[in-house]
């Protein structure tokens, strides 16, 4: 099963709820077409909630960091949040805990944006 994408509103705070699995291929792609689509249209604050991610590969892991470029290249950021253990370690392996800010909580990570 490849990635399942759902964005919502709350307040100005673009939630996006994926489920599944973030790897090569579709998986990939979907993720990459969906945040370079809300940067071009003018999504500021963006919040990926991965707590239905169940893998991340190597190809996800690089979506994450490209998704987090092309947002904070339009003026934005993105944030993470529900991070599960594996992919906290793997946040933790690849040193990019120093570049994401993750949250535990999604109101808090909201309450952040402020």
């Amino acid at each position: 099963m490849s990635v399942k994408l759902n964005t919502r509103q709350v307040g100005d705070v673009t939630v996006i709820d994926a489920a599944g699995r973030i790897t090569l291929g579709e998986g990939a792609s979907s993720f990459r077409d969906l945040i370079r689509d809300l940067a071009a249209k003018g999504d500021k604050k963006l919040l990926l909630n991965l707590a239905e991610v169940s893998y991340i590969d190597s190809s996800g892991i690089g979506e994450l960091v490209s998704g987090f470029t092309t947002v904070t290249n339009h003026g934005g950021s993105l944030k993470l949040v529900g991070l599960s253990k594996r992919v906290k370690d793997l946040l933790q392996i690849t040193k990019l805990y120093t570049v994401f800010e993750a949250f535990d909580d999604e109101a808090d990570a909201i309450r952040s944006f402020a």
